[in-house]
């Protein structure tokens, strides 16, 4: 019989063993999920190469044009409602002062976090909750899907300080130290790993998910966007505004923060800013002659609010306004309170109108559309291959000159990606838009396993192609395609509409050599003076404010067609690289830490700047004017816009159209048994 030291040895070897065995289990459930996820995934994939493979007639889509695919166009699933976000229970977690204050500086060397206010870190900092991972375990694995970002903690657990390993196709990339925030991509939107990140040593963890972090950013805003309104309504001379008017005007006010005993107005100075108190109190005072001693004439609080003279002319105020506590200001200077009364009288109807009249002569809507199903058209080949179908050129059997494009959605894609509801928007928008600078869409079908959007064809291919055939525009032909997505932009704002993709990739060019909008999953309708949330758009082409979760409107449209501009000439973009979140960190420094290539002339590079302005209410075409500031801004100088929209104005070039049209094979839909004519898809 053995000692007890013998007993206790083996007992320590059975638990060690338990042990091994209890992380090895762990282990291969972990590889479990990720070969379950890879399954998906390949299953996925397998279903848009069968929608490819499976493809009736010839297909013209060469190897080459295949890289177009490489800006994926990313559109999140709809993000809550603001009054649903409004009403969520507070997640906060406790943690201690150290802990608070190692998360806040792990954000600090974020270079995307970095970019949240004081009040949005300390909120995301309070919801992050803490979770212990054992030795070998896997908290990212390459290829998969993230929807966490992790920091890890800077003290002992169990006597061993905390390290991860980071790993790239087995190769060891380098050892994450405590304060590390690491996975913050999976935040902004459902990315797949690009690393493999495993345990070391044991180690703790603060984790946020995306869920929970785009919540509580929505809630921030939203909640300051309201109290701000609030404010406003609250001030006598401007509660006959409209709301929308309000909402515009609270969205452009500026936070001030004064400590105490700072003076906010100093008595004698020109002023041109108007306040509203929206924290602490603040004492009026004024100094007269022969006196040392300053008199309180009174004391202001919340919602009192102070210098509405300066909104109407130069105002020498007459006397001071210093703190009398740690106080916060809502601010508005004379110049933008101006911009957004005199947005009260302008009127962009006449564009609209314009857009309306000039669409007439272009709608090829023929009369055999209105009872042709799926079996009367013939399939001539593929125009081009998407992430969830592909595009046909087809034939109206009747008519031989009848030619349209096919959009063959898969459905199982669309679901299992969550993309129901944007395609649902894309039909409903695009049936009722009729603008010659925007894809026509004449009719939808849907099927058993496909949905289908019958639209016209724009057979001279799109501005990426032509790009990467040419390397760059010149000047000539970049005014005219821009001055095109200018006024698509323009019918589209009228109609409350936010494009939100705008890209060569999405640029047509007609027979004709004119330019035209292909409408995406990513547009929306919104209301005047309201936004939206959803991360939506293309990486390098997307404003800050959706990078930031901060809520965006048309203001994102403004910034692409910067982009835009910039890439046409130049060939690239200003924020690029192979790694994404090295393109929305740069996008977020903004376009004048970028240094413009010299082949950009310098008015061309005003234009381009002045888009592209980080504050979205300083962008040419988010202000009084709207999208007139751009048409008259100088390097549109001498630009026949009347032409552009008669149609009358000559194209830099007639693109010479792809023989498809003489192919003698042709096809047929299989699915076209179970196929109809679909005006509704509300219970898609």
């Amino acid at each position: 019989m053995g000692t007890l030291r013998d007993l206790q040895f083996a007992l320590q070897l059975k638990i060690e063993e338990l042990r091994q065995r209890d992380t090895l289990i762990d282990e291969l459930e972990l590889e479990l999920d990720t070969k379950d996820e890879l399954i998906r995934r390949l299953q996925e994939e397998l279903d848009r190469c069968r929608a490819t493979v499976s493809l009736p007639g010839p297909s013209v889509i060469t190897a080459a044009e295949g890289v177009e695919n490489h800006r994926r166009t990313i559109c999140e699933p709809l993000s809550p409602d603001l009054v649903t976000v409004s009403l969520l229970p507070d997640k906060s977690c406790e943690k201690s002062q150290r802990s608070q204050m190692m998360i806040q500086a792990a954000f600090m060397k974020s270079d995307l976090l970095k970019n949240l206010d004081e009040g949005e870190i300390r909120a995301v900092t309070a919801c992050m909750v803490s979770i212990t991972i054992h030795r070998g375990c896997c908290v990212i694995q390459e290829g998969t899907r993230g929807a966490q970002a992790y920091i890890l903690e800077d003290e002992f657990v169990f006597f061993t300080e905390g390290r991860l390993d980071v790993t790239k196709d087995g190769h060891k990339l380098l050892v994450l130290e405590p304060e590390n925030l690491f996975g913050e991509l999976a935040l902004l939107y459902n990315c797949t790993h690009t690393y493999s990140v495993s345990a070391q040593t044991v180690s703790r963890l603060w984790v946020i998910d995306r869920k929970t972090y785009q919540n509580i950013l929505m809630q921030r805003n939203f909640s300051s966007l309201s109290h701000a309104m609030e404010l406003l309504s609250s001030v006598s001379f401007l509660q006959s505004l409209p709301r929308d008017v309000i909402m515009k005007m609270s969205d452009l006010m500026e936070e001030m923060h004064y400590g105490k005993g700072d003076y906010i107005i100093r008595q004698g100075a020109t002023g041109d800013t108007f306040y509203i108190i929206s924290k602490g109190q603040v004492k009026v005072t004024e100094h007269t002659p022969g006196c040392e001693e300053q008199v309180i004439l009174s004391e202001l609080s919340e919602r009192h609010w102070f210098g509405e003279k300066a909104l109407w002319g130069d105002d020498v105020r007459t006397a001071s306004v210093i703190a009398a506590s740690d106080v916060t200001c809502l601010v508005i200077d004379r110049e933008t309170f101006k911009d957004v009364m005199s947005g009260l009288a302008f009127d962009e109807s006449h564009n609209v109108q314009q857009s309306d009249e000039s669409s007439v002569s272009s709608d090829e809507d023929p009369m055999l559309l209105s009872c042709a199903t799926l079996r009367d058209f013939l399939v001539l080949g593929t125009l081009g291959v998407g992430e969830f179908g592909h595009v046909d050129l087809v034939q109206l059997k009747s008519n031989v000159k009848c030619v349209f494009a096919m959009k063959v959605l898969k459905s199982t894609l669309i679901f299992n990606n969550g993309q129901q509801e944007h395609i649902r928007r894309e039909r409903r928008i695009l049936t009722d838009l009729h603008c010659p600078f925007v894809v026509r869409l004449y009719r939808t079908y849907r099927g058993a396993e496909c949905v289908y959007m019958l639209t016209e064809a724009c057979l001279g291919g799109n501005l990426c192609r032509l790009l990467r055939d040419k390397g760059s525009l010149d000047e000539c032909s970049t005014r005219f395609y821009t001055a095109c997505a200018v006024q698509a932009l323009t019918y589209l704002h009228c109609h409350g509409i936010i494009y939100r993709d705008l890209k060569p990739e999405n640029v047509a060019v007609d027979d004709r050599g004119y330019a035209k909008l292909m409408i995406s999953r990513c547009v929306k309708k919104v209301e005047l003076g309201h936004k939206t949330w959803t991360f939506c758009g293309t990486p390098g082409y997307m404003a800050p404010e959706i990078i930031l979760n901060r809520g965006h409107s048309t203001a994102v449209d403004f910034w692409s067609l910067g982009i835009f501009v910039f890439e046409l000439l130049s060939g690239g973009l200003p924020f690029s690289g192979h790694d994404q979140m090295n393109i929305l960190t740069a996008t977020i420094r903004g376009i004048d830490q970028i240094d413009v290539p010299k082949s950009i002339s310098k008015s061309a590079s005003s234009l381009i700047k002045k888009l592209c302005r980080n504050n979205p209410s300083e962008r040419l075409g988010s202000q009084t004017k709207g999208a007139k500031e751009i048409q008259k801004h100088k390097w549109f100088e001498g630009f026949n816009w009347d032409g552009l929209c008669k149609s009358t104005l000559k194209p830099p070039s007639i693109p010479k159209l792809q023989s498809l049209l003489d192919n003698s094979e042709t096809a047929y839909y299989t699915e076209h048994n179970s196929v109809m004519l679909c005006t509704n898809w509300d219970d898609f």
